[in-house]
């Protein structure tokens, strides 16, 4: 099965990549299996992220940059990170209307990923799935995060490029969010430029990219009316500089090295907590749950009993 699923993969087949994906999601028996067969180097294929409060038009810019990749003939996959139902911890999002333009274009892949509760914005598994994409060959992936009203800093793990999206109604909220949007971004975006205050949100992302260390990458600020294609050229542009400036200052690499070590650590954790939990272990702690709040032990002397069970 999984010599058919590499196979699947390599061809680029959808069939495949979706059901490779729902294998490392669910963590299934052949997960393991799965990954140790997935050869990538993980900087083959250009990574993009894109974050930002809700309602700022994350998915337009998603959309309008697949369709300028594939004028290049580029394949894309798009990793659309959502809210996971509290009933199927399924992605409740997962019908996305807005990229129906790419249905029968078979360089296109996407796939709307529950988050399953991770608070950074990202899907628990989202660098495996990446490998996955990789494996196949993809030329860009782009991973739309969760718009939980703040900006989701594990994206900054995953991709390459950080593009964080505003609107001209953020800007009350800028002074708060500063120190983690100098922190994040690689490219501002301020989508829906024809509202009013777009020069004052301008003027104040501006301002404050003056703090920004001079040695390093200065973010850029895009403007884009994404729903009526407006600005996303100069978008892709900056994200072509900004490659560049990785492959160049090997910045690049230091991405990779840190994404390989995150996945060593995941994977640690995982183990261990699969081979921790015996089955007297759980008998144990579920034995204290079952006794009355005041008559069980403490958290400390229960860590040490489980232990040394």
């Amino acid at each position: 099965m999984i010599n058919d699923i590499l196979k699947g993969l390599k061809n680029q087949e959808h069939k495949y990549i979706a059901q490779a994906i729902s294998i490392v999601e669910n963590n299934s028996s052949l997960n393991k299996n799965l990954l140790l067969n997935l050869k990538t180097s993980s900087m083959e294929s250009i990574k993009i992220g894109i974050t930002g409060p809700p309602g700022a038009g994350k998915s337009s810019i998603t959309n309008q940059l697949i369709k300028k990749y594939r004028f290049e003939d580029k394949s894309v996959c798009a990793l659309l990170v959502d809210p996971s139902s509290p009933f199927t911890k399924g992605a409740v999002l997962g019908d996305r209307i807005r990229m129906r333009d790419f249905y029968n274009d078979s360089k296109v892949f996407i796939r709307s990923i529950a988050s399953r509760g991770s608070k950074g914005g990202l899907a628990e598994n989202i660098d495996y799935i990446s490998d996955i994409v990789e494996f196949s060959g993809f030329d860009v992936i782009i991973y739309e995060t969760v718009g939980v009203g703040q900006v989701e800093l594990d994206v900054v793990d995953s991709v390459d490029t950080t593009i964080v999206v505003l609107v001209p109604e953020s800007g009350d909220d800028i002074q708060v969010m500063k120190a983690g949007l100098i922190e994040i971004a690689d490219i501002y975006v301020i989508n829906k430029y024809d509202r009013k205050d777009s020069d004052k949100l301008f003027l104040t992302l501006t301002n404050m990219l003056q703090l920004a260390d001079k040695d390093k990458w200065i973010p850029k600020i895009v403007k884009t009316v994404a729903i009526n294609d407006i600005g996303i050229d100069s978008l892709k542009d900056e994200l072509a500089i900004h490659r560049k400036h990785l492959i160049k200052s090997n910045k690049g690499l230091d991405k990779y090295n840190d994404r390989f070590i995150k996945k060593i650590k995941h994977r640690l954790i995982s183990d261990f907590e699969n081979s921790f939990w015996n089955k007297k272990r759980y008998e144990f702690l579920n034995s204290e749950i079952e006794k009355d709040i005041n008559d069980r032990l403490d958290i400390d002397s229960i860590i040490n009993k489980i232990k040394s069970i």
